[in-house]
């Protein structure tokens, strides 16, 4: 098991917590927590060792067109970055939408 950890400016703040996808075959769970720091902090578990520079280069396209002010956990098992992408864009979906969502 690997842990990756990295952070990201952050100018944005989101609305609540967000938690989607699953920790299984080709999948990602991803969390997603609001805090009031100038940065994202984000701290990847994976068993798919060796991938640091694609794990940042993903994270670096994200927060550049999402400068958002969050806690991430990412718990991975073997997604592509395009899966990682979509669960990154889905969280901050949710994070934006949770009254919609519950309604």
């Amino acid at each position: 098991m690997e842990v990756i950890t990295y952070s990201f400016p952050a100018t944005k703040k989101i609305d609540s917590q967000a938690h989607v996808g699953v920790v299984g075959s080709g999948d990602l769970e991803i969390i997603m927590e609001p805090t009031d720091k100038g940065y994202a902090e984000v701290t990847i578990r994976t068993g798919t060792i060796g991938f640091n520079d694609t794990w940042k280069y993903v994270l670096e396209r994200f927060f550049s067109k999402n400068e958002v002010s969050a806690k991430i956990k990412i718990n991975d098992f073997g997604a592509t970055p395009g899966v990682v992408s979509l669960r990154l864009a889905q969280a901050l979906e949710v994070s934006h939408n949770v009254d919609s969502i519950k309604k």
